[in-house]
């Protein structure tokens, strides 16, 4: 369980489509841009140390610019600086927010002022999903490894607890960013594994990259 901090009215926020970040998972990013190696520097040196992870919005209608409304924060909780000035960081998902309004400044990076309304439940306790049925779940799971030509470590898997299987497969499986925006929003576990099952079977099933989790 993550401990609860103080979160701010203001973060620095990295536009990323594809990246999906969820309470108490760990994030792996490699920062090498200029702007984001700014805002990193600029994290480091808060007591919060968040960064708050926002997928671009990608829907037909939207502007190239346009944000998401919800993203994930997370806490600077690994770095490690290389030769030539990268960095690589884990983040550490602390909690949900959604945007207010961008902050216009001098920075090379973007701001938001955002709202942890509603996502109080973050900060808490580990979830747990009462209606997994694990078996069928894994089932499910193991056609679609098949399918993708995907390995990994089953019995690890078959073990860990209820928030670590589905919000890992949710960070790591290679949905298309609106349904991971999707999993994102999810108002609990039960739903995000629901959310999670829908787009395997879609898969499955046949499922082109076109279409899209409504």
């Amino acid at each position: 369980m993550t401990r609860p901090i103080q979160l701010p009215d203001t973060i620095p926020v990295f536009p990323l489509p594809g990246a999906l970040l969820l309470p108490r998972a760990r994030l792996p990013l490699h920062i090498f841009e200029p702007r984001y190696l700014a805002m990193l520097d600029d994290a480091l040196k808060t007591p919060e140390r968040l960064i708050g992870m926002v997928q671009p919005c990608l829907t037909p209608g939207c502007h190239s610019a346009q944000l998401h409304h919800i993203g994930s924060a997370g806490r600077i909780t690994q770095f490690s600086e290389t030769e030539d000035g990268r960095y690589m960081i884990t983040l550490t998902g602390i909690s949900r927010f959604r945007i207010r309004n961008e902050v216009e400044g001098f920075t090379p990076y973007r701001r938001c002022a955002v709202s942890w309304a509603g996502f109080e439940k973050d900060q808490g306790a580990e979830e747990h999903d009462a209606g997994l049925n694990r078996p069928a779940f894994m089932e499910l799971l193991s056609r679609f490894f098949r399918l993708r030509g995907l390995d990994t470590d089953w019995d690890s898997m078959a073990d860990a607890d209820d928030e670590l299987l589905i919000n890992s497969l949710s960070m790591m499986l290679d949905f298309a960013p609106e349904d991971k925006q999707a999993l994102l929003e999810a108002p609990c576990l039960a739903t995000r594994r629901e959310t999670l099952v829908t787009l395997i079977e879609f898969a499955l099933r046949g499922g082109g990259d076109e279409e899209k989790l409504q």
